[in-house]
């Protein structure tokens, strides 16, 4: 089993940041795909950006230019700096990871919320 543990949500105005973090710990094979989902209210669950274990990174059109992801490999953990925050950035943030055999899990989310 492996066990995501997510950080970094919060209450921000329009226009700041926030970083969330999520590592992974447990009985871990190699991770590949790490990401970042959301769901706001009433609104199924986003792709907001992944990462491959390389590196490589991939970002929904609605983040592109203010939100960037990185992973360390050696910490088994995912980073996303979320910058120019707007309004409809609110939401709960879930972590992704894929591991090289197949599994699939999720973080418990983390709550992002931007007043105007």
């Amino acid at each position: 089993q492996v066990q995501l543990v997510e950080s970094g949500g919060g209450l921000v105005q329009a226009g700041g940041s926030l970083r969330l973090s999520c590592a992974a710990s447990g009985s871990i094979f190699s991770l590949t795909t790490m990401a970042w989902y959301r769901q706001a209210p009433g609104k199924q669950r986003e792709l907001v950006a992944r990462i491959t274990r390389s590196g490589s990174a991939n970002y929904a059109e609605f983040v592109q230019g203010r939100f960037t992801i990185s992973r360390d490999n050696a910490k088994n953990t995912v980073y996303l700096q979320m910058n120019s925050l707007k309004p409809e950035d609110t939401a709960v943030y879930y972590c992704y990871v894929s591991s090289s055999i197949g599994e699939v899990y999720w973080g418990q989310g983390t709550q992002v919320t931007v007043s105007s």
